[in-house]
């Protein structure tokens, strides 16, 4: 499929200009004539109507007609299509970013000592600690200490983004 013809390319290409974006934001109210849609912008009409012909051809509004008016409304079809992308991705991040804190939180856990053992709360302590611990990793004193086997990911988790990069086609 050609970039020219793929439909996602072509949603997040439309997307790309702030204008486009405000202007669904507008039809998200309802629909809206062209003269309502250009009020906002200080442009031409036929400026106006180039964007909303870029909108129309990616599938993201659709041209009614009520007799001499043809007013413009949403389609949300190809927007889902764009969320449920994006939502992949989200996930596997997501999934990486519970595997970090886990591993830092039993580093964390593991540095305190027996009994002194505190969970970090919040992502900005999770990232001091993490700024530490690599200014540690640097001191010679650190330089021989051996990785335990419990804190490398599971196979299941290796497997589980593996199989994901296969799925969207998508090598990190």
């Amino acid at each position: 499929m050609s970039p020219a013809t793929d439909t996602l390319s072509m949603t997040f290409a439309a997307l790309s200009d702030p204008t486009r974006r405000a202007m669904l934001a507008r039809l998200v109210l309802g629909e809206a004539s062209v003269n309502e849609l250009a009020a906002p912008f200080k442009m031409s009409l036929p400026a106006v109507s180039k964007h909303i012909k870029v909108l129309e051809k990616a599938g993201l509004l659709i041209k009614t007609r009520h007799a001499q008016q043809r007013p413009c409304k949403i389609d949300g079809a190809q927007l889902k299509q764009a969320v449920d992308w994006i939502e992949q991705y989200r996930q596997l991040w997501e999934g990486r970013l519970d595997r970090l804190d886990a591993y830092l939180q039993e580093l964390h856990t593991s540095e305190s000592g027996p009994g002194e053992g505190r969970s970090i709360d919040t992502p900005g302590k999770a990232k001091r600690s993490a700024g530490k611990r690599a200014q540690s990793a640097s001191s010679p004193k650190r330089a021989n200490t051996k990785r335990s086997a419990g804190n490398s990911p599971s196979t299941k988790e290796k497997t589980d983004d593996n199989e994901f990069q296969q799925q969207i086609g998508f090598d990190f």
